[in-house]
């Protein structure tokens, strides 16, 4: 797989540009604030709908455009395929596939495929929980394209559900400072009963779409591990072994959610196992969500699902959030993504490799390593301030950007 051209109107820094480009390694090199990141900004959007920079759409339009549009040509094998993404904060995005309308932005999702690295990828170490599940997330979805609807079917439901608990959790405290003495049976006269069956009801969507994604991360989490060990110990080989774990909200214990598929995978039907561990995970979540019921409405906020899990990154016996080095920090990360390309690749297909801004944030050694590794890939897009500080693996292509002008010198 690689992009062919990019076209970009009225997105971040630019007002129009059209850019070829060929499989192989590309690097735009020019200082820092001139435009290069918002080129591979764009192909990172079109491939997962998301920024790597930015939470939501508003920064990618130009200032005072009213929306923006990425177009760009895809081939893979004898396949070819024109996206066109048009950007309108405030509503809704509009899709075309081969210059035809789809009815949602999100069926384009999973033709392109590509693997990002950044400086923002420290956050997966030393970040929130929040960056290492949208990591799995994305990975998911780029997988399957199907994830995209049941993580949009999750988020609704959560939505929903939150909003349910806010107005219960308000209407509790109304009654309290209003009427201490008389509130439970005040709460409960007012219509305490038609909150708790509207409850269950959102208790079974919320379980449904929630055990779904958590099973798609448990399995994604089995598969990453030896990649991820693979590739550290490649960037890395003097550090203590990588690890990875899967803390869910489902207990308290922090890790049982990981034992339960251990224990389904007795199974040597792969069909009914997973629909057996489907319903486990549906069945547990209701249960958590029961047993979590009170202080959800005393907080006004769902307590329990996917949403407030985590990914767990260690070396040897100690998390890597707080006892890594930046070094080891940086080698985790990069280790992550490495292990995503692997997936990926292993799929069929190479993904479209971005570094941006990379090689400055490493040594030499890990510069060369991580050189070697991504060499071979179809098409490597880099970014740098300075070209010596891309490693003389990654020659090809180079196009210089200076004041938004994009110049090709190589």
């Amino acid at each position: 797989m690689h992009v062919a051209h990019l076209s970009l109107t009225d997105f971040r820094s630019y007002a129009s540009v059209e850019l070829g480009l060929e499989p192989g390694v590309t690097a735009f090199v020019g200082p820092n604030g001139q435009g290069k990141t918002n080129l591979v900004e764009a192909l990172g959007y079109v491939a997962t709908h998301s920024s790597h920079r930015v939470s939501t759409d508003a920064p990618l339009v130009r200032q005072g455009a009213s929306r923006a549009i990425v177009r760009c040509a895809v081939h893979r094998d004898e396949r070819r395929a024109l996206i066109e993404l048009e950007i309108n904060p405030g509503r809704a995005n509009r899709a075309r596939l081969n210059r035809s309308p789809m009815s949602r932005p999100r069926d384009v999702v999973g033709l392109l495929r590509t693997v990002l690295f950044a400086p923002e990828d420290l956050a997966l170490v030393k970040g929130d929980p929040s960056e290492r599940r949208r990591f799995l997330d994305d990975l998911l979805v780029s997988r399957a394209p199907r994830f995209a609807g049941v993580r949009a079917d999750y988020d609704r439901v959560l939505k929903q559900r939150g909003a349910l608990l806010r107005t219960a959790s308000q209407a509790r405290r109304g009654a309290r400072s209003a009427r201490r003495a008389e509130r439970d049976s005040g709460f409960a006269s007012a219509g305490a009963g038609d909150v708790l069956s509207t409850l269950e009801v959102w208790d079974a969507h919320l379980a449904r779409h929630g055990a779904e994604l958590l099973q798609a991360r448990l399995d994604l989490i089995e598969a990453l591990r030896p990649l991820v060990a693979g590739a550290y110990a490649a960037l890395a080989p003097t550090s203590a072994p990588a690890t990875l774990a899967y803390r869910s909200t489902l207990s308290t214990g922090g890790d049982e959610a990981e034992d339960e598929v251990a224990g389904e995978r007795g199974s040597s039907d792969a069909q009914t196992l997973s629909t057996d561990l489907g319903k486990t995970l549906e069945a547990r979540l209701r249960e958590r969500l029961l047993e979590v019921r009170s202080a959800e409405l005393e907080r006004g906020v769902t307590l329990v699902g996917p949403h407030r899990d985590d990914l767990i990154l260690g070396l040897g016996e100690l998390p890597a959030r707080g006892y890594a080095s930046h070094g080891e920090s940086w080698s985790f990360a990069l280790a992550l993504r490495l292990a995503a390309y692997d997936l990926l690749r292993a799929d069929g297909g190479d993904p479209v490799l971005i570094l941006d801004d990379v090689f400055a944030e490493l040594d030499s050694q890990r510069r060369r390593r991580l050189a070697e590794i991504v060499a071979p890939a179809e098409q490597v897009l880099i970014t740098a301030a300075v070209a010596d500080d891309i490693p003389q693996e990654l020659t090809g292509a180079r196009y210089d950007v200076v004041e938004g002008k994009v110049t090709r010198v190589r």
